[in-house]
């Protein structure tokens, strides 16, 4: 969920209206460029299907969006769930899941982001080998 809001402000001797929001639910980013998604590498799985089973299994409980490389390309399929606000609250971080290539993997990212994500819920115990370190921020 995202709560909108919409202020004014007056500068100058003019009102302004200034809209902002809150993001109240976690982030489940999905990497697809080079090796993510890539028949080509995981020629047995269907991504196209993955893909669609997050987008539509976390609307309404989840932020969604596809990526470009994330630079892990050693664990493709890679998929990163952001706790929300209250998660991080709780000391939760960002989750690197790495090799998310079965439907029994994708579907415990839908139902536990479904139920809350990091520092929300428990994480399911398919979804633990697939766990990976954030990788290190690569310099430009």
């Amino acid at each position: 969920m995202e709560l909108w809001f919409l202020i004014w402000v007056w500068m100058g001797g003019v009102a302004w209206s200034v809209r902002f929001w809150i993001m109240t639910t976690p982030l489940v980013t999905v990497c697809r460029d080079c090796c993510c998604g890539s028949a080509k590498k995981h020629p047995d799985v269907d991504h196209g299907y993955h893909l669609e089973v997050v987008r539509a299994g976390v609307a309404g409980h989840a932020r969604f969006r596809v990526a470009d490389c994330l630079d892990v390309c050693e664990r493709s399929n890679v998929v990163v769930v952001q706790p929300s606000p209250e998660g991080k609250r709780r000391g939760a971080r960002g989750v690197w899941l790495g090799e998310v290539l079965s439907d029994e993997a994708v579907d415990a990212v839908v139902d536990w982001t479904r139920a809350g994500g990091p520092g929300a819920a428990a994480m399911p115990e398919v979804l633990r080998p697939l766990v990976m370190p954030r990788p290190a921020t690569k310099k430009k």
